[in-house]
């Protein structure tokens, strides 16, 4: 079709939308989602058939204002996001608590052990860590560092909220889609991050740097732990779904589970990108008392235990 056609062809769709953007009204479209879809396909046409650059611009300009519109200033969509984090994703909690509390089993009792036996024994961290690494994790929390957490220098706090968001997410990940071996993977990670997190801890304490490591680590921790645990609870419901699909088939059970399952992972992943904001920007700071950090850290922790025990617990049996 030659630019001409397509131009006569969608000029009216255009012109509707452009109306509409400019009044910041789009009650009067049919399907405004749908439209903004359409403007999308029309300027990956106008670009693959090398239409002029006046038109690629305005369908470029169009579809940014579109998607402003409907994502920006579209209250349903806000309201969609307040309904998750007041009901959708505590709901979810309560009605796989008992996911969660085997979740947490799993991350903490190893945990504990490690620590226990490595605050005994000084030795006990090579059992789970080499040499170097064990080097290198000490030195990150060296008194004399002037930001905790990572060998950096102190501009570079966005690379590492950059580089916990990765990290921490990967994580969250490998607890979810381990639950696809039947849950074994799951219970996998989560024994195996208990164990590491309880090893660390337990060292730090043995050789006396508890004044730098756990002021970093309980800013961000209730944040990056409940989250931890959340996502191990979400494989471990995938993982009992395949194990017992009950008078459904495997994948119809599958289906269920994972539209919970997904509800949990998305609420953590919200609370895994606010402890990597904490951990790149508060947490590592060595200039903060560490009396204000384990207060705001405490803090935390009666948030997040609070929102996960209180919120949505009166909504789960109205459905």
């Amino acid at each position: 079709m030659k630019q001409q056609d397509f131009e006569l062809k969608y000029n009216d769709l255009w012109g509707q939308l452009e109306d509409a953007i400019e009044q910041k009204e789009t009650s009067g479209l049919n399907n405004f989602p749908f439209a903004y879809r359409r403007i999308c396909h029309h300027l990956a046409i106008a670009k693959h058939r090398r239409y002029s650059t006046y038109l690629i611009e305005r369908l470029n300009q169009l579809v940014l204002k579109c998607h402003h519109l409907l994502y920006k200033h579209n209250p349903r969509f806000n309201h969609q996001i307040l309904s998750f984090l007041i009901r959708g994703f505590p709901r979810a909690l309560h009605a796989n608590k008992k996911f969660i509390w085997l979740a947490t089993a799993l991350f903490l009792l190893p945990g504990i052990l490690m620590f226990t036996l490595c605050y005994l024994n000084s030795d006990m961290i090579y059992s789970v860590m080499g040499a170097e690494s064990v080097r290198d994790f000490e030195s990150m929390y060296d008194p004399e560092n002037s930001a905790m957490g990572r060998e950096r220098e102190s501009d570079t706090d966005l690379l590492m909220f950059g580089y916990y968001i990765k990290h921490n997410i990967g994580i969250s990940f490998q607890m979810f889609a381990g639950g696809m071996l039947y849950g074994l993977g799951a219970v996998f990670f989560l024994f195996y991050n208990g164990l590491l997190l309880g090893a660390a801890a337990g060292h730090m304490a043995n050789i006396g740097l508890t004044d730098t490591f756990f002021p970093f680590v309980i800013g961000h921790g209730a944040f990056e732990l409940t989250a931890i645990v959340l996502s191990g609870a979400a494989g471990l419901i995938i993982g009992f779904a395949l194990i017992d699909p009950g008078p459904h088939s495997r994948i119809v059970a599958l289906q269920h589970a994972s539209h919970e399952a997904i509800k949990i992972i998305y609420g953590s992943t919200i609370m895994l990108l606010i402890a990597a904001f904490l951990e790149a920007f508060w947490s590592s700071s060595s200039e903060l008392p560490n009396v204000i950090k384990y207060s705001v850290g405490a803090f935390f922790w009666v948030v997040v235990i609070g929102y996960c025990y209180f919120f949505g617990k009166g909504t789960v049996n109205e459905s």
